[in-house]
């Protein structure tokens, strides 16, 4: 028997419904702010990567990287802010007026350690809007996030709220911070004095408690913010204020991906454990013209399905019914499987969900198909029905079952609904 991949899973039909809520949850909230769905592929060509995540980065150093039948270098997308640029970009969107605001929902692949609701495929869903500076927007944004998640029922998230600067004032703070690690170099692990080499900002990240002892005392991001950055921040802080929207100012809060300016956040759950981010996204004002575009201010986030699902699966919350009923029309023999396509298709028009028994079984092996798959409504056609035009409806949760003419079916919809 070939089995699947180390960190990949199926989702069976029973789990299906629970992505499909919140997909439908997430549509309508983001349309009503003004956002359209965007597909884009599922896999891209490297550089588009190497140049926006950065290679060193984690993200970058586990990509799924593999090369095409012409030796050219392709990569499954690790993420999809790159993808939604470069889509920005080719089809010149730039030159409509007004911000772009997209949304969307997929797999992503990563090749990491797989772990409860950490897999090397992955989902997410993302809105990303760009053409706009205006630092209301990322108060927007960050309360968009908020709408949907009490939307399906997560209240008990906190916001952790940073700025990480521009490139102007990045580089004097990434100056003093490099020479803070070195000073510290000894006390920290081993990978945070690889990264203190190619990206000390991912240092501020690390969650071991010796690494977290000597940060405490790394002089912040803040500090160093230019006068731009600092006004921009201000009115976040205070737009989020404005709407009742609590959130923790976090100085070490940075982002593992080497685009992100200004502001960046994390919705966290104190249900996920260590790997307590649901939600994370940010500004990344460079990226657009770093991909060769026109300079063109961005922002967006990103949503991790499977880590909102097990947020779910721990308050007991599960999808609503899918409004529709279903009903399961058991046969017994040739002829009553052709009156039940029949009376199948007349359900189906109505918006009845119609499982039509087209199997030898009998009548009891069929009811109890129906109640292991937790199916409410049987409609038994035998060779007396067929004559009588006259079918047996029945309730597999009371056990009460009627009779029910064929001029009645047009309006059995309205009876199970």
């Amino acid at each position: 028997m070939i089995l699947s991949p180390r960190g990949v899973e199926d989702i069976l039909p029973a789990k299906t419904s629970q992505y499909q809520w919140i997909e439908k949850e997430a549509s309508f909230l983001f349309s009503l702010y003004g956002y359209e769905e965007i597909r884009i592929p599922t896999f891209e060509r490297t550089e588009l990567f190497s140049r926006s995540v950065g290679e060193e980065t984690d993200v970058g150093k586990q990509m799924y990287t593999f090369l095409d039948k012409k030796g050219r270098s392709l990569t499954l997308r690790p993420e999809a802010t790159a993808s939604v640029v470069r889509a920005y970009l080719q089809h010149k969107v730039y030159a409509q007026p007004g911000e772009w605001k997209v949304y969307y929902m997929g797999p992503m692949f990563r090749y990491e350690r797989p772990q409860a609701a950490r897999m090397r495929e992955f989902r997410q869903i993302g809105v990303e809007v760009i053409g706009e500076v205006n630092p209301y927007l990322d108060v927007e944004l960050i309360e968009m996030g908020a709408q949907f998640f009490k939307k399906v029922g997560v209240t008990d998230f906190s916001i952790q709220l940073n700025s990480i600067g521009c490139k102007k004032c990045r580089v004097p703070y990434e100056i003093k911070l490099t020479e803070y690690l070195k000073n510290n170099l000894g006390s920290l692990c081993s990978l945070c004095q690889r990264r203190s080499q190619y990206n000390p900002l991912r240092v501020l990240d690390c969650k071991r408690k010796s690494c977290q002892s000597i940060l405490r005392k790394a002089p912040s991001t803040r500090e160093y913010l230019c006068e731009d950055c600092q006004s921009h921040f201000k009115k976040v802080k205070m737009g989020l204020e404005d709407i009742g929207l609590k959130f923790e100012l976090n100085p070490r809060l940075v982002r593992g991906l080497d685009y992100y300016t200004r502001t960046v956040f994390e919705f966290v759950s104190s249900l996920l454990g260590a790997q307590d981010t649901v939600c994370a996204g940010g500004r990344y004002d460079e990226l657009v013209q770093e991909l060769g575009g026109p300079p063109t201010p961005a922002l967006g986030f990103a949503i991790g399905v499977e880590r909102l699902l097990a947020i779910l699966e721990k308050k007991g919350i599960e999808p609503p019914s899918k409004g529709f009923p279903l009903i399961y029309i058991a046969t017994l023999d040739e002829e009553s499987q052709i009156m039940g396509s029949r009376i199948a298709a007349l359900f189906r028009s109505q918006g009845i969900r119609s499982w039509l028994n087209l199997s030898e079984r009998s009548l009891s092996s069929q009811l109890k198909v129906a109640h292991k798959r937790e199916i409410r409504w049987v409609m038994i056609i035998g060779e007396k029905e067929i004559k009588e035009k006259k079918f047996i409806l029945r309730d597999m949760q009371s056990g009460e079952q009627e009779g029910i003419e064929w001029d009645r079916l047009k309006e059995l919809g309205k009876k199970l609904k």
